[in-house]
């Protein structure tokens, strides 16, 4: 979701990513099953602006990080197009895929095993900048020592190894690894779930002087919501691989139209009573991406009145307010019979 005047930099149109489980020969002549495919990411559509901070959420093994991930090439996508500043890079390969992922880079969620721990920071943050072609030594060092003061780190950190670090200034070496690269988009998967809530906050704030500073775009992943609220322009709610409802974070978290983004808002929790919304519990279990339910996805789950078609017809997705969209039968009118 972009705002009309903003130039977009990133759109998604139509993605899968599908993973296949193979089956043996054994098992396949006695089940007479053929390979099974996970789907991840089944039919994905998103407008990224220049500049913008797009919050993801949803529950766990929704596919939020294969998303992430098919994004910038670091997994293929079975299916649809990635258009990247006009250029759609589904089709790029060899050195072209690699002049494309010098623009986009990812901060990953585990700053623990995100690093070499057989590196230095030297090697970590300056292997980047030798791929990007800075090939002079004092060069790049000179770079590392900038890029380290950036994220808020000492250079005098520049011949320790990751095991030397908290888990903080791990995440803020990942960083450092990401910027090296020159992005200008960058896929942040849940780079604060793993700290401390102090730490967190002052990761969140780093990631925003840096957006400010070389004019980043953020794809940031998350659990909690309250750091996508503080973070976000807009966030995109993701449920079984398809993404359920999108607004600009006020819009979405003062009027949430889906169910399951009601459920997840209803979870906050909040000091003031009168703030409070009404808790919305959400039964049975999420059904498996294997064998995705027919109709809309959520209907095995949903508290609404479920009509027949929740369960036979997958629901549109459309613009039911101004840059508000969902994909709900009860908001696209076709409950009704429209």
């Amino acid at each position: 979701m972009t705002n009309p005047q903003q130039e977009v930099l990133l759109e998604v149109k139509n993605l899968h990513k599908y993973y296949t489980i193979k089956q043996s020969y054994l098992t396949k002549l006695l089940t007479r099953h053929k390979d099974i495919s996970v789907q991840a990411v089944d039919g994905i559509n998103l407008r990224v602006g220049k500049k913008q901070t797009i919050g993801l959420v949803g529950e766990s093994g929704c596919g939020k990080t294969s998303l992430g991930r098919t994004i910038i090439r670091l997994q293929d996508p079975t299916q649809g197009q990635i258009i990247y500043d006009g250029e759609d890079v589904t089709k790029l390969h060899g050195e072209q895929l690699n002049q494309y992922r010098h623009k986009m880079q990812m901060v990953f969620q585990n700053p623990y095993a995100s690093l070499n721990p057989r590196k230095t920071v030297r090697d970590i943050v300056g292997i980047p900048l030798k791929n990007r072609g800075v090939k002079e030594p004092m060069r790049r060092e000179e770079i590392v020592y900038d890029l380290l003061q950036k994220v808020g780190l000492s250079p005098r950190h520049i011949n320790l190894y990751p095991h030397q670090f908290s888990g903080g200034q791990r995440q803020r070496i990942g960083i450092a690894r990401a910027l090296a690269m020159q992005p200008e988009f960058i896929v942040a998967d849940e780079p604060v779930s793993a700290l401390d809530v102090s730490v967190q906050a002052q990761i969140i704030n780093l990631l925003e002087e840096l957006q400010d500073e070389f004019d980043l775009t953020y794809l940031f992943i998350a659990h909690d919501l309250s750091v996508i609220f503080y973070i976000s322009d807009a966030v995109a709610v993701m449920y079984l691989g398809k993404i359920v409802e999108m607004a600009s974070t006020r819009e979405l978290f003062e009027h949430p139209l889906h169910p399951y983004t009601q459920a997840l808002l209803s979870a906050i929790p909040v000091v003031d009573r009168e703030a409070r919304r009404d808790r919305m519990i959400l039964s049975g279990t999420v059904p498996s991406p294997i064998n995705p339910p027919p109709g809309c996805r959520f209907h095995t789950r949903c508290f609404n009145k479920r009509g027949g078609c929740c369960n036979e017809k997958e629901p549109a997705w459309r613009e039911v307010a101004p840059e508000h969209w969902v994909a709900c039968h009860h908001y696209t009118g076709e409950a009704q019979g429209e």
